[in-house]
């Protein structure tokens, strides 16, 4: 993992809603650096903003599921009239959507949104965006500038469009669309900055996952404003999951971004969750819950361990809210070995489970009752970390389980070090004698 890029910072939300930081390293106007603030995930409702009750549902199922920020659609008066409401009944930074009537940002400034995404090319006249401009500036709400791939090059005027794409052009893949990008939003933030705002963050997206990585490559060198990253038009999960992950990944392991949505045309919860988990699996965020572990399956299972591991994720999910590592093995193969570290882990063999907590054998029951056993262990542990009685990860989990070259299977560098006696004779080609 690379540094994080140091960026301005912005700030999100109230004490209400609860106020969330995006970006930082770099000292704002004559005070010292500031933090780079924990990067922050984003969704945005799927349902009509009018409709006050289901979408203030919607909002209340996203925070509950994790979102820092969630972003509503607003291209409608009665969208910004039901806005007010909204935030009277949610408890988590609204932003609010706009593209191509700046009266729709005016309004919903003038209900208290927290921030406003704003794309200043769909809106021609340079007023009207420092009407928002200064109407955001007197409020204290910070602005998104985002630019996508669908709306990037002017559509209208077709020869303007032949022009732009000829003057930008260029070999590489998606170089004229990446060029105009990072134009445009040079272009945009100098109107910004006439007007003396630098409340901004600033967005690029495209639906290619690997022309995603270098426009914001492109723009993080060029820029200092925070940036949330996204691909657009992601697809559905099952596609969009890896598109979306494949940019998100490589860009915060490479220390650019700020803040983030992994966008799928499927339920918007799906898309909070898995964005904590990229930002857990790269140790960018503290985990909160079951951190599950569980092998792929081969033909050496001899449970129905497909059915289990969805079971154990699904029960650990209402019931543990520690970071508890918990692993879910198939077999006595690889499972013990890659059970290690765990702070509970079950392994099983002849339709059995055999569960460790802490390092300790605590239960060896039938496939039936692996499930219910599993989770009142780790019930009781997270009882005890609470109590103070433990740590998580206070102890190692050492599992030792019958193999057929001996107690430890394939530990030969354990019984190297002489930790424990050789049961049987090495005849692996290519072993040396111990």
């Amino acid at each position: 993992m690379r540094i994080r890029r140091a960026t301005k910072q912005i700030t999100v939300g109230n004490e209400r809603t609860g106020i969330v930081l995006i970006g930082g390293g770099i000292p704002s106007d004559g005070g010292d650096a500031t933090t780079p603030a924990p990067i922050s995930v984003q969704t945005m409702t799927a349902g009509y903003t009018h409709d006050i009750d289901r979408c203030v549902a919607e909002i209340n199922r996203l925070k509950a599921a994790g979102a820092d920020i969630v972003r509503v659609a607003t291209p409608e008066r009665k969208d910004t009239e039901a806005l007010a409401e909204i935030l009277n009944q949610t408890r988590v930074p609204i932003v609010a959507d706009v593209h191509f009537h700046f009266e729709r940002a005016l309004e919903a400034v003038e209900a208290g949104v927290h921030k406003i995404r704003l794309n200043p090319g769909n809106i021609a006249d340079r007023d009207q965006v420092n009407a928002v401009i200064d109407a955001c500036k007197e409020r204290g709400i910070p602005i998104r500038i985002g630019v996508n791939e669908g709306s990037i090059i002017e559509r209208k005027d077709k020869q303007k469009r032949l022009d732009e794409l000829g003057r930008f052009f260029s070999d590489k893949k998606d170089g004229h669309l990446i060029a105009l990008m990072v134009t445009k939003l040079e272009e945009y933030l100098e109107i910004f900055r006439d007007r003396d705002f630098h409340d901004v963050c600033i967005s690029a997206k495209l639906m290619d996952a690997a022309s995603t990585i270098e426009v914001y490559r492109a723009i993080s060198e060029r820029f200092d404003e925070p940036l949330h990253l996204g691909v657009t038009h992601a697809g559905p999960k099952e596609t969009g999951a890896i598109r979306s992950i494949a940019a998100m990944a490589a860009l915060l392991a490479d220390g650019i971004g700020d803040s983030f949505r992994i966008s799928y045309a499927s339920d918007p919860v799906h898309e909070v969750e898995d964005g904590l988990e990229l930002l857990w699996s790269l140790g960018l965020r503290e985990r909160k819950g079951v951190d599950l572990i569980a092998c792929p399956t081969c033909g050496r299972i001899q449970v129905d361990l497909f059915t289990l591991v969805q079971d154990v994720r699904t029960k650990l999910a209402d019931t543990i809210e520690l970071p508890m590592k918990v692993a879910v093995m198939g077999c006595v193969v690889n499972g013990p070995g890659e059970a290690e570290g765990a702070d509970v882990a079950v392994f099983a063999g002849d339709r059995r489970g055999i569960i460790y907590v802490q390092g300790e054998k605590v239960a060896n029951v039938p496939e039936a009752e692996i499930l219910e056993r599993l989770l009142d262990e780790c019930v009781t542990l997270q009882d005890r970390v609470r109590a103070g009685e433990t740590k998580l990860g206070d102890k190692r989990v050492e599992i030792i389980p019958p193999d057929p070259i001996g107690e430890l299977g394939s530990g030969f560098d354990r019984i190297a070090s002489g930790q424990v006696e050789q049961a049987t004779p090495l005849t692996i080609t290519g072993a040396k004698p111990v």
